[in-house]
């Protein structure tokens, strides 16, 4: 995405999600805390809707997108509500059971993330490549490329925005059809933040209706 469609060097691509970082790392503290002030169900309600306006911001960006304006914010936004809903997470985990089962508990909240990205990945990659797919036929039939010329581009769909142009193409059509690419991968991103958003207003309707109102069941299950 940055590399290919933004045009951002390999280091500006690493960097990117630098704050997301210093975010979490600098907030992670205090964010554990609010569980013993304010108990489980409010920052894990208020983090993941924050973490959704984050997910949305990320589908703003066009082509060559200034990051300060664009992308830098939806870092922030995005580290703030992940800030807010990890460590209470966490947290909430951890005094939920007895103390000789922290460890299993530890087990299978770390079991259950691990398993959740991998799933996560090899279903969003289906949903990018359709979007992706979709929107570059959409794009090609606009423009007018010839179906002779579509279907040499076949074999380089599956690179998604590193697809090369056929040689042979006219200037003119080799910079239409790289903007069409760059466009139908800006496409599918947007697909997958904005099923970010869903899945992120999920969680916090799950955590608004499935954790108890009384914030003293956390410090209960500790004593116990």
């Amino acid at each position: 995405m940055f590399v290919q469609v933004q045009g951002y060097s390999a280091t500006a691509a690493g960097a990117v999600f630098l704050p997301f970082i210093l975010i979490m790392f600098l907030l992670s503290r205090w964010s554990g805390g609010l569980v013993s002030r304010f108990g489980a169900k409010l920052p894990l309600t208020i983090g993941p809707v924050i973490a959704a306006f984050g997910f949305a911001a990320f589908a703003v960006p066009e082509i060559n997108a200034n990051y300060w304006t664009t992308f830098f914010p939806a870092i922030v936004v995005l580290g703030l509500g992940m800030a807010i809903s990890v460590a209470p997470l966490t947290t909430t985990v951890m005094s939920a059971v007895k103390q000789r089962q922290a460890g299993i508990a530890s087990g299978i909240n770390n079991a259950v993330a691990r398993t959740a990205g991998l799933l996560t990945i090899a279903l969003f990659n289906i949903f990018v490549f359709n979007a992706f797919n979709r929107s570059l036929n959409h794009r090609m039939t606009a423009l007018g490329i010839s179906p002779e010329l579509q279907k040499l581009l076949d074999n380089q769909r599956i690179k998604l925005a590193g697809a090369q142009i056929p040689t042979g193409v006219s200037a003119e059509i080799s910079t239409k059809l790289k903007d069409a690419i760059a466009l139908a991968f800006v496409d599918s991103f947007r697909l997958i933040m904005f099923i970010a958003v869903g899945l992120a207003l999920a969680s916090a309707i799950v955590a608004l209706v499935m954790i108890g109102k009384n914030k003293k069941q956390i410090g209960e299950a500790q004593t116990v």
